[in-house]
């Protein structure tokens, strides 16, 4: 593709995304379908985005959308029509099954008017790639779902309560959703054979990795650590983004309960904050803090000694967290508390930016928090390693010419539609 064509690739074609999550959401899959509906936007494209109300990582109905039904707003260039969904403050197989038949019911009976010459999906939720299949389907185009999660191995391996019975009828609907498209992506390769289980056929797969979105840090470190009130001679531990049960929190209230003199921050949102608050309660090195702006985010990770990313010791290869882009670009080295054979692992590694501990294992966390600790030049040299892996892998260019590329070739009917 010439670099003419490559910056306004899709000049008058209409394309649809849909994508329970969006701006203004900041965490999440939200950036991702937002940036990437404005990429297409400014290469010519008429973007339309099917979308939820803004609700992640709290779990709670925005406030300025909770007098509103249905709505279509202009943002980047992109016509977003959002629809009214249930949406569960806490977290069950039962709750999370009636906020994804909402979204389900609201897409499919009030989609955005007009016949779209493609259609993409993130997934999860469920429901959006259901709805986009059949929109796909009742158009006769191009359909790509986005594989961010599996939910099927999610309500399976997260912990949720009746997760396994769950877990089947997510995989239905996921096989469903992805089945009959043109083309497949998957974030991580180590999605492959759990979407090939699936019935896709791996040539028509594609790995179009997430990028860093968000801006390195640029404030003073000194200054944002005495903002925050951190103590100069304390380690800083930092957990950033969703506190919900796969991410398997616990372990950081614990390793605090170990070490009075390490700072642990926990910096989000979710359904497990209040639950995390009360494991919390009567350790005075435990802090929470709200999710921070776009201003200011990068620059408190940087902040931060150790940069932590959780997950129970179940969850394997349903989810890579996006999270990562951000610890990587923050400059920070990262504490894996994850499954050695999973996709986090798989990524952390790559880096080089990080080390692995045991799941849920809170004195191997600590252990590995304290060497890094006792050696800041190791530490610093870690660190180093995620903007520069960002650089060669990361960037939001680099990632949104690999989604031009895969609606290229959908469009250019190279994928096997399978209708």
């Amino acid at each position: 593709m010439s670099d003419g064509e490559r910056h306004r690739p899709f000049e008058d074609r209409r394309l649809l995304v849909v994508s329970t999550n969006y701006a203004p959401e900041v965490t999440g899959i939200g950036p991702y379908a937002t940036q990437l509906a404005e990429h297409w936007a400014q290469s010519g494209a008429r973007v339309r985005a099917l979308t939820g109300m803004p609700h992640y990582p709290s779990w709670r109905l925005d406030e300025a959308y909770r007098s509103v039904w249905r709505t279509v707003e202009v943002r980047g260039g992109v016509g977003v029509h959002r629809r009214r969904h249930y949406v569960p403050s806490r977290q069950s197989a039962l709750r999370r099954a009636a906020f994804e038949v909402s979204v389900l019911a609201t897409g499919l009976l009030a989609p955005p008017p007009g016949r779209p010459d493609a259609v993409i999906a993130q997934m999860p939720s469920l429901a959006g790639g259901v709805i986009g299949a059949r929109l796909a389907r009742r158009h006769r185009v191009p359909y790509i779902p986005v594989v961010q999660d599996l939910m099927g191995a999610a309500a399976a391996q997260s912990g949720i309560r009746g997760g396994n019975r769950a877990a089947t009828l997510a995989a239905a609907a996921e096989r469903y959703a992805l089945s009959g498209a043109t083309l497949v992506g998957v974030i991580h390769e180590s999605f492959v054979p759990r979407v090939t289980a699936l019935g896709v056929d791996p040539g028509r797969i594609r790995t179009v990795p997430n990028w860093t979105h968000v801006q390195g840090p640029t404030a003073d470190r000194a200054a944002t650590r005495a903002r925050l009130g951190w103590d100069p001679a304390t380690s800083v531990l930092l957990h950033s983004g969703n506190m919900g049960l796969k991410q398997g929190l616990e372990v950081l209230v614990d390793t605090a309960r170990l070490a009075p003199d390490l700072r642990v921050v926990l910096m989000g949102d979710g359904n497990q904050r209040d639950a995390l608050r009360t494991r919390a309660e009567g350790l005075p090195n435990v802090d929470f803090l709200e999710p921070a702006g776009a201003g200011e985010f990068t620059d408190i990770l940087a902040a931060a000694d150790v940069l932590a990313v959780t997950q129970r010791a179940s969850v394997l290869d349903m989810s890579v967290p996006s999270k990562l882009t951000s610890y990587f670009v923050s400059g920070r080295p990262v504490v894996a508390s994850v499954a050695d054979e999973g996709g986090t692992a798989d990524e952390v590694r790559r880096s080089g930016a990080g080390v692995l501990v045991a799941p849920e294992d809170p004195a191997a966390l600590l252990e590995a928090v304290r060497k890094l600790a006792a050696d800041p030049v190791a530490a610093g040299e870690l660190g180093a390693e995620g903007p520069a892996y960002v650089a060669r892998h990361l960037s939001r260019e680099a990632g949104l010419a690999r989604f031009d590329d895969l609606m290229t070739e959908a469009l250019d009917g190279r994928g096997s539609t399978g209708r």
